[in-house]
């Protein structure tokens, strides 16, 4: 019952929770058992536990031995989500089979007993199932999971999914002309996933798990395993492994469990075996060199050169991983553990927030593909004195070792964990199927089980006694205790660091640094006590949109509040504020100001508040903070709770009246956007993050990543200057939707948002610098990376518009968008095999009149970018030149209905669809044509669109090639 990630930096994301549907549910037509399916008293996933069962799931085991799971949910309506697993990865491979695996798992969508040769995308895009997100697999060092989500299921549509879905598993054709084409597009995968993060990835395998088969089974294989394969070879490894008795299907949804327990039954019934099932292989043990001091058994250490990666040291004490049984015992042992951990992240965090001799650093216990139990230590150094960096780190953790923590420090940490635990339960309603049907998938990995958000709490809170200073210490002594100390440290520049320096560094003794923890014992802070925003003041007007019952609020002093209270999202609030002018309202000479307000405007505090204040006045609460720039507006965004909105209310009130302006915070963004400048150039996908954007809007420097001499000439006082304004000007428009009482949210608001002082206007069209758009061209930008010479991207974008007024056009364009990529998927994937997921995309900036676009890309080899261009030339022409066919519009549009349908299912669909709707009421009754905008049109409406924007001469290119190939540069 893995309550929640060992990770203790992430403690809100919470595994393995159940919940009862709430929202409307499908009706069903189909035959099926009179009555439910019973369980046995001890379920399968429960045997040698005494963890509560989750009831809402029901077990079944068959005859074959193909166990299954299923059970009723609500969320979205009508989707059914179908999880296969199969207990079989990388680590299961044989040397020469390396990458078969995942090479399998492509070659069940290419062919099989109920699916034609390349037809499995098209048939679930029929069902209303898209492709990458609803239809999708996975393939790790352990498993090989199959995942449809099935939205609008119906008998019919059940019954024709689950048997695609058993022919797939049970009986893949596996040919030679199927190897032939899908061992391509794993090549095409394998280039692309190249690269310095590549290595690093490698580097970390080989070094921390050194003797271990985990060592060199990545998923992806090798090229010599892969180019060497047959289909002999690879049915071998599908007999050996795909059989039902080491296979599990899981299914959550909107339907009869009794109902989804007769089509498992059905469709994977007649799956038979021979001889009995292989044992597991060996994952080996962590195992110190000869001669290592057992007291300080540090191992292997390696530094890496990457010149482009960012300096990061790690160290991992390494344990071997034995299966338990997932008992409350043990998961009382697993609480203590993130408590630890936790307290140690707080100090690590306020350390280096002080400014100091490291940027960041971490500590997280993981279980390891079930082949160590790792304690992982991570720092990201400043600056060239890297000894400096571990040192302080290790001295703030020896400093954990050596006494217990305060039992405020703990009471802290539990408080944060008792909200993780508090708002599964507050939502169980609304937690999608598709999640359900994930965290189920993970136990079985790990082998532990599953338990409901109640249950999970109370083993919680019942075991609080057990968290007491002594406990936690004897823990944190454990995760820092193992077999073997070994670490990779990734450094810039060969000869800074030698293999023995590190390992000698990792040997030397540390005095411990209680320094932090004086800090972390700091007073409590209170809201009580904050300053007032303002003057409360009523709303001037409280009229209904029109819309559900969505009302608007104004205020005197101009803010305009929308507010949806709804009661089927319980213990959800979602709230929003879009304020000033976004990116156009920004001088282009402050460009580097943008990219650091984005890191450091949050953390340079509110009102009194600095980062650490914010940090515990937020402790036992679910506030957010989250800050992001658009085109012409800002925008504060978070979730929280009905108890905690007044209090978020605030904070993001405070922020636009009463801003703080620490230093510390700005001084550390720079630090991490200087470091992290160089790591855009180490692949074609980083130099596209980093530049695209930047193009896409003709140049401007807005929209330009800062190189590391621009920020460098920034300074406190230019950040202060640039965002005082921007957090001052324009209109502000607040959003809330969710469960919250309306009376009380408008008294929050009177003291909060409707006390602000009155805003400086916006600036006028006169005063900004309009968002250009490229202009066409037939030849390329060319751009560079430092990455693998095999490695190249190719992008041709169209421009559109934007505008409110042209939503609809924008919805259209969406299906023209998913009809391009379905055609160049198929042929720059599925026929050619040169690039492993090219795809088109739509975007129509609603707050501009310009700036939009239709962009296609792909990462592939360099020779074949011509051949790219070439394609979707092709396409874009044919598209003009012919309307598509009825049956090739129903497989985009039908998708596209469903998600929408989907989408249309939460509130938080509506906040977007309604965002600027308080000035621009036209949004409003946009919301209502949203499901015939994107799905109800003709082939000749499509034919026109891409005749208006496809035409010859009308695109713009760019490509990134291997620095080895340059011959021309074009770069800011």
């Amino acid at each position: 019952m893995k309550t929640f990630p060992r990770a203790a930096c992430s403690l809100a994301c919470l595994l393995l929770l159940a919940q009862v549907p709430a929202l409307p549910v499908l009706a069903q037509q189909a035959e099926v058992p009179a009555t439910l399916l019973a369980d046995t008293q001890d379920p399968w996933l429960y045997r040698n536990s005494d963890i509560p069962h989750d009831k809402a799931w029901h077990f079944g085991e068959m005859s074959n031995g193909l166990r299954y799971a299923v059970r009723k949910n609500g969320v979205p309506p009508g989707q059914v989500s179908i999880r296969i697993r199969v207990d079989a990865g990388s680590l299961y491979e044989t040397d020469s089979e390396r990458g078969y695996a995942h090479l399998l798992e492509h070659m069940l969508f290419r062919q099989s007993k109920y699916l034609a040769e390349g037809t499995a995308i098209a048939a679930f895009q029929r069902l209303g199932a898209t492709f990458g997100s609803d239809t999708n697999a996975q393939t790790t060092t352990t498993e090989t999971v199959f995942k449809l989500d099935l939205p609008n299921a119906t008998p019919g549509s059940l019954d024709e999914t689950f048997k695609l879905l058993s022919g797939m598993v049970t009986a893949p054709t596996l040919s030679a002309s199927n190897l032939k084409k899908d061992l391509p597009i794993v090549l095409a995968e394998m280039r692309e996933r190249g690269g310095a993060a590549k290595r690093l990835q490698d580097a970390m395998q080989q070094v921390f798990y050194a003797g271990q088969p985990l060592s060199e089974r990545e998923p992806i294989g090798t090229v010599e395993t892969l180019t060497a394969t047959t289909p002999k070879s690879v049915r071998a490894f599908y007999s050996r492994w795909y059989r039902p008795d080491n296979v599990t299907v899981i299914v959550a949804g909107d339907a009869d469990p009794a109902m989804l327990e007769s089509y498992v039954h059905k469709w994977f019934g007649d799956w038979s075996a021979s001889g009995p099932l292989a044992p597991v292989p060996s994952f080996g043990d962590p195992v110190a060199p000869r001669g290592v001091d057992p007291k300080n058994p540090v191992g292997e250490t390696r530094v890496l050169v990457e010149p482009d990666l960012p300096p990061s040291l790690m160290y991992a004490i390494l344990r071997p991983w034995r299966q338990v049984n997932d008992t409350i015992v043990y998961n009382q042992g697993l609480m203590t553990d993130s408590i630890a951990q936790a307290i140690i992240n707080r100090r690590l965090e306020s350390k280096a927030r002080a400014g100091g001799s490291f940027l960041s650093a971490s500590v997280n216990q993981n279980d390891v593909a079930r082949s160590a139990d790792a304690t992982f230590v991570s720092v990201t150094p400043l600056g060239d004195d890297w000894k400096a960096a571990l040192h302080d780190v290790r001295a703030v953790i020896a400093d954990a070792l050596t006494r217990p923590p305060t039992q405020e420090e703990i009471d802290r940490e539990v408080a944060e964990l008792d909200v993780a635990f508090q708002v599964p339960v507050e939502q169980q309603r609304i937690l999608p199927g598709s999640k359900l049907a994930d965290d189920l998938v993970n136990a079985l990995d790990i082998r532990e089980t599953v338990a409901a958000p109640d249950d999970v709490l109370n083993i919680f809170r019942e075991s609080k006694p057990l968290f007491t200073p002594a406990k936690v210490l004897e823990h944190t002594r454990k995760l820092f205790s193992g077999t073997v100390t070994r670490a990779l440290f990734t450094v810039q520049k060969p000869g800074e660091v030698t293999d023995k320096a590190l390992q000698q560094a990792l040997l030397e003794p540390v005095r411990p640094d209680q320094s932090i923890r004086m800090a972390a014992e700091a007073a409590p802070v209170s809201f009580d006590k904050l300053p007032a925003i303002g003057t409360a003041a009523e709303p001037i007007a409280d009229q209904p949109t029109g819309l559900l019952d969505i009302e608007q609020l104004t205020f005197a002093n101009g803010v305009k509040v929308m507010l949806w209270p709804v009661t089927e999202e319980p213990g959800r609030v979602m709230v929003k504020v879009r304020f000033g002018g976004g990116y156009r309202s920004i001088d282009p000479r402050d460009a580097p100001y943008i990219a650091l307000g984005q890191y450091a405007l949050v953390g340079s505090g509110v009102a009194t508040l600095g980062q650490e204040d914010l940090d515990r006045i937020a402790t036992g609460r679910k506030m957010g903070f989250d800050f992001d720039v658009h085109d012409a507006t800002f925008e504060l965004s978070a979730e929280t709770r009905p108890q905690d909105l007044a209090d978020q209310l605030y904070l993001f009130a405070a922020k636009l009246d009463l801003p703080k302006w620490d230093k510390n915070p700005f001084l550390r963004a720079k630090a991490a956007a200087k470091i992290q400048y160089d790591t855009y150039a180490t692949s074609p996908q980083g130099v596209l993050n980093r530049d695209l954007q930047f193009y896409q809007r003709g140049q401007d420097p807005r929209f330009a990543t800062p190189t590391p001499t621009e920020i460098e000439a920034t300074t406190p006082e230019g950040f202060k200057r640039v965002w005082s304004k921007a957090l001052s000007q324009g209109p502000v428009e607040v959003q809330i939707f969710g469960d919250f009482d309306k009376v009380k949210a408008i008294a929050a608001l009177e003291k909060t948002f409707g006390a602000l002082k009155p805003r400086t206007p916006a600036p006028s069209t006169a005063d900004v610098t309009e968002v250009q758009v490229p202009r066409p061209s037939e030849k390329a930008i060319v751009l560079h990376h430092h990455g693998d010479p095999d490695q190249a991207a190719a992008v041709i974008s169209w421009p559109t518009g934007g505008g409110s007024l042209g939503i609809r056009e924008s919805r259209q364009l969406e299906i023209l968008t998913q009809l391009f990529s379905n055609r160049l998927l198929d042929a720059m994937r599925e026929k050619l095999g040169v690039s492993y997921a090219p795809y088109v995309f739509s975007t129509w900036p609603v707050d501009l009149q310009a700036g939009g676009s239709i962009t296609a890309m792909a990462q592939l080899d360099p020779k074949s970018v011509p051949v790219f261009f070439q394609v979707a030339d092709e396409i874009a022409q044919d598209l003009i030149a012919n309307p598509p066919t009825a049956d090739e519009l129903e497989r985009v549009t039908e998708p596209l209905r469903q998600q929408v349908t989907r989408a249309a299912s939460s509130t938080s669909f509506f906040m977007s669809q309604l965002e600027g709707a308080t000035s621009d009421p036209s949004r409003l009754g946009s919301v209502r044509t949203v499901l015939s905008d994107y799905t109800v049109t003709t082939p000749q409406t499509m034919q026109q669109l891409a005749a208006r924007y496809l035409g010859e001469g009308s695109s713009w290119r760019l490509e990134v090639v291997p620095e080895k190939d340059k011959t021309s540069v074009a770069t800011r």
